[in-house]
């Protein structure tokens, strides 16, 4: 399969900045439907998931409550991602996103390799949430076995998918908004209860307070060792944001909707994440909202029935339930429209770079469900450990994406001419400053996986990959080269 994944010489990707039509023309068929409401949601869908419905429980162990500076730090990277992707997204909207940008800036080894590694990662984390699913399933469910779960949702979400994109962007709109409207009920209830503006147990009212946060072991109970360390965690949590570069290729009005959608994510997304994860530990000691597991659910549940809210604890179970499904679904589209841009690259074979008579890439849909096949095994075989070892794998193959995305950016700003750089709607200001800030702190947090608990052969787990991909792609060449 990766043999025939490099098979053909790649493509042209265009020598000029002004022929980002003819680049999108390289990916015909796609049809550009989906508006800017719909990216925006279909981001925040992607983004707002298991990393912080499930993986929280991690970061919080890891951290105690100064987690919350965890989540400020991936901030800082992440809004530096969604400038870079934004600047080059405008220019270059096609559905290959970053990997058309890594290999017109960079080399055509860059482009396939962060493609291919794109793709494998988001299959991966299909495959995550798939059992995160069916663990919040079995909340209500504990005797029926998890892999009936995943085989019922994995058939309804790829019979979505095969949908026309902005019927799919458009159910993704709502499904999205649920995950959206609990974190702010969540936030708002919460805020309440630390105080002391309602209480749903027995008795007078009583505010919660801040204690939670100074209490068992202090607001550093980890040191900062503990922020660092789970900071690998948090900033997979907003992994997401180039969810807007990808969807370019079928996005109405490019230079216009980006932008403003990818404004919208980031900005959302770091409001979520720190007040969510903020009231989190502040409600429940943190040393009891992070021993839930991801065999025994999601610490938001733990926090409402903690707070002897009637039924919040159920509801809240549905939510992230919702979530990972939300989740699902975007990253099935992701990886079906990484694999099609691989097959019309020349990088993949040519049967992925075909679409539906309704511009579905119906066949890099198939080829995307392998997460759902592994994950199914997983559940089968090993279902104690199938989340941590599928979520764990996907980390480091999305360290080393957003590692390319920065490099690249670093070459696209010496390519770009002032005047096209100064009538971009969104840019990175302090060139190269933040670039390479972004670049040194995702090589730190690379090195630190290898000292957090689940994580620890992420890297070299990829690295096996990376060197097995790079292996085929230059034997293929030389033997294509020395063929001429």
């Amino acid at each position: 399969m990766l043999a025939a994944m490099i098979n053909r010489e790649p493509s042209a990707v265009g020598t000029t900045l002004s022929e980002q039509d003819a680049m999108a023309a390289g990916e015909g068929g796609l049809h550009r439907r989906l508006s800017q409401r719909q990216l925006t949601m279909m981001a925040i869908g992607g983004a707002i998931g298991v990393g912080l419905f499930l993986g929280s429980s991690v970061t919080i162990r890891l951290a105690g409550p100064a987690v919350i500076i965890s989540y400020l730090l991936g901030a800082g990277i992440a809004l530096i991602m969604s400038y870079v992707l934004t600047e080059m997204a405008v220019v270059h909207p096609v559905a290959g996103a970053f990997g058309v940008y890594a290999e017109k800036y960079l080399n055509p080894w860059a482009g396939f390799s962060v493609r291919a590694t794109y793709g494998v990662a988001q299959i991966i984390a299909i495959g995550a949430e798939v059992t995160a699913a069916g663990i919040y399933i079995s909340y209500w469910l504990p005797d029926v076995p998890q892999w009936i779960w995943l085989v019922l949702v994995s058939a309804a979400l790829v019979a979505l998918n095969s949908m026309q994109v902005n019927r799919l962007g458009e159910f993704e709109y709502w499904f999205a908004m649920i995950k959206v409207a609990a974190i702010l009920a969540f936030i708002l209830v919460g805020l309440a209860l630390i105080f002391g503006l309602a209480s749903f147990s027995a008795g007078s009212r009583h505010a919660i307070g801040l204690a939670n946060l100074t209490q068992h072991g202090g607001f550093f109970a980890s040191g900062w060792k503990g922020v660092w360390l789970s900071l690998t965690i948090t900033v997979t949590s907003y992994m997401g944001v180039e969810i807007i570069a990808v969807t370019a290729g079928e996005a109405q009005h490019p230079e216009v909707t980006i932008p403003r959608a990818m404004r919208n994510i980031v900005y959302r997304l770091i409001g979520f994440y720190v007040l969510a994860i903020a009231i989190m530990v502040t409600m429940v000691p943190w040393n009891q909202t992070g021993s839930s597991s991801a065999l025994g659910g999601s610490p938001f549940v733990t926090a409402f029935a903690a707070a002897h809210i009637p039924f919040a604890a159920a509801i809240m179970n549905f939510v992230v339930l919702t979530a990972a499904l939300s989740s699902v679904n975007t990253n099935l589209y992701l990886s079906t429209r990484m694999l099609f841009s691989l097959g019309r690259g020349g990088y993949a074979p040519q049967w992925m770079g075909k679409v539906s008579s309704n511009g579905v890439p119906h066949r890099a849909l198939v080829a995307s469900t392998a997460g759902i096949v592994a994950a199914i095994l997983l559940a089968i075989f090993a279902p104690k450990n199938a989340f941590l070892m599928l979520y764990g794998t996907a980390v480091a193959g999305m360290l080393f994406v957003w590692l390319v995305i920065l490099t690249t950016h670093l070459r696209f700003r010496r390519a770009i001419t002032s005047e096209r750089l100064l009538s971009l709607p969104m840019r990175l200001r302090a060139h190269p400053f933040f670039t390479v800030l972004g670049i040194l702190l995702l090589l730190a947090i690379s090195a630190t996986t290898f000292f957090v608990d689940g994580l620890q052969w992420s890297i070299p787990a990829f690295s096996v990959f990376l060197a097995a991909i790079s292996l085929l792609y230059w034997s293929n060449r030389r033997s294509k080269g020395s063929a001429l």
